[in-house]
């Protein structure tokens, strides 16, 4: 990438992130939580499945004060029979359980802060660590879901279909005084705007600063 390109990108995502700010100063993840394990849990199950759906399955349970040593009581099974509607339920079960246990046996109950410590848990992975990292401990992550793909291609910013190069070039032009906002504008307007099948450019803030690659 020559510096011109890189310069323009960068100016391109200021512009883009100045003109999302407008529409929503205070951009939140859409998983209902209550407690950082809370997040942590609904992270791991919200893969290949809904954000609401996930809402829809866990909040009552957090609402209950859904703990790390209720999730040991339920016990796999348990932990199974609450969320089975939810994709991959008996592998998400599992990991849950098994993650729980380290979190209390090698963490004290707390979710770690480190990229390296996340991702020794079963069921997280690169992106559950960005989320988490940036949700939980405010770093300068950025998680690339499929939101995050699809609109930073089409605003031209790269041309990776791999979430983590995409990641790394993404990184590369994203102003750290950006982030985290930045990875809920993506995924917001990726949800409600930058539609995979049928995208609202008509009704979209970026229709005119917009390359409209698809």
């Amino acid at each position: 990438m020559t510096v011109d390109n890189l310069k323009k990108q960068k100016n391109l995502i200021k512009l883009c992130c100045e003109r999302w700010e407008k529409e929503n100063p205070d951009p939140k993840c859409e998983l209902f939580y209550k407690t950082p394990y809370q997040l942590l849990v609904s992270v791991v199950l919200s893969a290949q499945t809904t954000d609401k759906m996930v809402n829809q399955v866990m909040k009552p349970l957090y609402e209950k004060e859904f703990t790390p040593l209720a999730a040991l009581e339920l016990g796999i099974n348990g932990i199974y029979e609450k969320i089975k509607s939810i994709g991959l339920a008996p592998t998400k079960s599992k990991n849950i359980f098994k993650l729980t246990e380290i979190l209390l046996r090698n963490f004290s109950g707390k979710i770690p802060r480190t990229r390296e410590d996340l991702e020794s848990l079963p069921g997280v992975g690169r992106k559950t660590a960005n989320v988490i990292l940036g949700e939980i401990y405010k770093e300068p992550t950025l998680a690339v879901d499929t939101h995050v793909l699809r609109v930073s291609r089409r605003l031209g910013l790269h041309k990776e279909s791999d979430p983590k190069k995409a990641e790394e070039k993404l990184l590369k032009i994203v102003d750290k005084s950006l982030l985290p906002k930045a990875h809920h504008w993506f995924i917001l307007h990726g949800r409600y705007t930058c539609k995979a099948r049928k995208p609202n450019c008509s009704s979209c803030t970026l229709e005119d600063i917009c390359p409209k690659i698809l």
